[in-house]
């Protein structure tokens, strides 16, 4: 591949697989532009929460985000979300928006209008996304599919150790018992359910540090672009 031609790398795998810590490294080390789909939703669904709006009605989610200016803005290299012109990144992070998130993930409507937004991005630069279903639906013809993944127990002990971090109280059976809720909501919905691409390369995490996983992704990219 020509290393100057635009490429992107698509990241999927299920909740708390430590896809945003993986493609944050991978980006910073091919220099290239990374896009937390991720945080797109849980804005949506946090803008719903805000709104005090069911998650799990798609009209009244509908009715709620559809004026809603949603947009992504990088200060030295670090991603922000912007609803409404106001800078939400802290709000979205926590468990009660990674649920909504989820809810409102499977609505149509939600999907397309943040479907555009991440394409138009793919088509600037270089980049790296991670996602559910990036390889099979927002970007199918990405020139690199990976597929992250690692035990529940083992998302559960991480996500809890950042939340405990943070100063949030959980106890890690509430986490797992959120993750595997998740999992199920994720796979299961009608609408892009989370899904190995058929051509992505699949990385267990379970004993892989997150530098260890960019570290495989970078080889593997420069391998090709060489």
């Amino acid at each position: 591949m020509d290393s100057s031609k635009i490429y992107a790398i698509a990241l999927d795998g299920p909740s708390g697989a430590g896809k945003s810590t993986v493609a944050k490294l991978v980006a910073k080390t091919l220099g290239i532009t990374y896009l937390d789909t991720g945080a797109l939703y849980r804005t949506l669904g946090y803008v719903c929460l805000k709104n005090g709006v069911d998650v799990n009605d798609g009209s009244a989610v509908e009715q709620c985000i559809k004026d809603v200016d949603v947009n992504i803005a990088y200060n030295g290299g670090v991603q922000s979300v912007i609803a409404d012109g106001v800078d939400v990144s802290s709000e979205i992070r926590t468990p009660e928006v990674s649920m909504a998130a989820s809810a409102v993930s499977a609505i149509p409507y939600v999907r397309q209008k943040l479907l555009g937004l991440q394409r138009g991005i793919a088509e600037k630069s270089s980049i790296i996304l991670d996602g559910r279903d990036i390889g099979t639906v927002v970007l199918p013809q990405a020139e690199f599919k990976f597929f992250l993944t690692a035990s529940a127990e083992e998302r559960a002990r991480r996500r809890f150790d950042e939340l405990t971090a943070k100063g949030q109280i959980v106890t890690y059976e509430d986490v797992l018992s959120d993750v595997v809720t998740r999992d199920r909501n994720d796979s299961t919905r009608a609408i892009a359910p989370l899904k190995r691409a058929d051509d992505a390369v699949e990385i267990n995490s379970d004993k892989m540090s997150a530098q260890e996983v960019a570290d495989y992704i970078c080889s593997a990219v420069n391998g090709d672009l060489i």
